[in-house]
């Protein structure tokens, strides 16, 4: 398996292990709402990353003190796939979260188990854990959690805003509830807040590298788009030079004029800054291109 820009902000974020039951007990409840499957006949969570399998089964020991009926060897390529199908397990895991087997009609974040500050940040990165993914900011920016339950995307909404202090867009997408950000800023503070501080280190030089890349590219259009200017007059003023010189009225040019027409011709791809220096006194910039301008005008005239 390849290791992707997500798969290592994952990797960051499940080192950031709950110290306080409530805590891991908020994790948990985040992952469940966003995990593959979470129902009152059981749970199905399926990952490819090694380092939050390494600390799921931790976790729910923590939170609810029950174990995995069925978790892969670590060693396992590809997805693993952790399940608990016991009744009794799943009691317990329900009542915990605060919804009872006889009444649970649709899945809903439960306040009291993200009431505290720490525990709402403890959900969110379990959220991000078991549904989310990050895009390779290389390629273009985007951050998204994904949850089949509505109630669940639409409290989480308002979840994201009280801790963050802005909204995430909603999509559906097969089905499925999408909460995402596209903003680099906003994706960055989301990765620092969830414990990922190198992946979001990573977002922000890869806008510094486009936005450095973008002036570049933009002062070489800007020097480009300039020095098409200047060959296009120097064309001009050339031309309007052989158009006296055939009509015999190079001669009687006065004689700033007739210095500023040998100076051209001599040195057809001297810009105006250079020509100007080579005046009897030197003159100006503006001052040389007035001159420049006369010749082209009388050329015109004649």
């Amino acid at each position: 398996m390849s290791y992707t820009f997500s798969a290592g902000a994952k990797a960051e974020i499940a080192k950031v292990f709950p110290q306080k039951r409530c805590c891991a007990l908020a994790e948990a409840f985040g992952i469940l709402l966003f995990c593959n499957s979470f129902g009152t006949d059981g749970i199905r969570i399926i990952t490819e990353s090694r380092e939050f399998a390494a600390m799921l089964p931790k976790l729910f020991r923590k939170a609810f003190d029950v174990s995995f009926d069925q978790q892969p060897d670590p060693e396992t390529p590809g997805k693993l796939v952790f399940q608990i199908f016991d009744h009794r397990k799943m009691d317990r895991i329900l009542e915990d979260c605060g919804f009872d087997r006889d009444s649970v009609m649709a899945m809903h974040i439960n306040l009291p188990v993200v009431e505290e500050e720490c525990c709402r940040a403890a959900f969110l990165r379990g959220a991000f854990l078991a549904g989310g993914s990050v895009t390779d900011p290389a390629k273009h920016y985007q951050i998204e959690i994904s949850t089949t339950h509505v109630s669940v995307a639409r409290e989480s909404y308002l979840l994201f805003h009280d801790m963050m202090g802005f909204y995430p867009k909603m999509t559906t997408r097969n089905g499925t509830q999408v909460l995402y950000l596209k903003q680099s800023e906003q994706i960055s503070d989301l990765l620092t807040f969830l414990g990922a501080p190198l992946a979001a280190m990573g977002i922000m030089e890869a806008r510094l590298e486009k936005e450095m890349n973008n002036r570049v590219n933009r002062c070489c259009n800007c020097d480009d788009a300039n020095t098409s200017k200047v060959v296009e007059a120097a064309q001009e003023q050339l031309t309007a030079i052989r158009v006296l010189q055939e009509k015999g009225l190079a001669d009687s040019l006065p004689e700033k004029l007739r210095q500023a027409m040998e100076a051209r011709l001599r040195n057809p791809e001297a810009s105006l800054t250079e020509l100007a220096a080579m005046m009897e006194p030197p003159i100006s910039k503006p001052a040389m291109n007035h001159r420049l301008q006369k010749l082209v005008q009388r050329s015109k005239e004649n």
